[in-house]
């Protein structure tokens, strides 16, 4: 069966799209050594224009941090996916970010997991940048990213491979 798959397409793998609206960059681009050096997994960034941060895929939401500034789904494949708005933003306890989604939540790609005051968490100093990262990367054969790019919420941003 995996031969007629990859023959006539049908294993596209799983497709992760963007979970906010901006700018895509690769997640070398983040200054913070453990997104930028892909410590903590493989992944992109995303320089959001948009306040709603949504899941990347359908799945269940495994984790909101009590700040808002972070959320982990893992999607029905496995994929454990760490959507992390901002640097150092845990720092603001909270502030500018309301938590829309509860853990234990199944989602669907697109739904609203946490909305932030962007305009607000940048006037205080911190970058917005939002890394997205695939926490056990190690279980995938392939993670491809999307090349740097305008995206929204309909366009895929990486696809794993098992």
């Amino acid at each position: 069966m995996k031969l007629f798959q990859s023959l006539f397409g049908k294993n596209d793998g799983i497709q992760l799209v963007a979970p906010v609206k901006g700018k895509l960059v690769s997640i070398k681009e983040v200054s913070d050594p453990t997104f930028g050096e892909e410590i903590l997994g493989k992944g992109i960034a995303i320089v959001p224009a948009d306040n709603k941060f949504c899941a990347p895929a359908d799945g269940t939401v495994t984790t909101i941090f009590p700040t808002g500034h972070a959320a982990a789904i893992t999607t029905e494949d496995g994929a454990e996916i760490l959507i992390h708005i901002g640097l150092d933003t845990v720092k603001l306890d909270g502030k500018y970010f309301t938590i829309l989604a509860s853990e234990g939540q199944k989602v669907k790609a697109g739904d609203v997991l946490i909305e932030a005051d962007l305009e607000k968490i940048k006037a205080e100093g911190y970058d917005v940048i939002t890394p997205v990262v695939i926490c056990n990367s190690d279980e995938f054969s392939e993670i491809v990213p999307k090349a740097p790019a305008d995206v929204s919420g309909e366009d895929t941003v990486l696809t794993l491979k098992k």
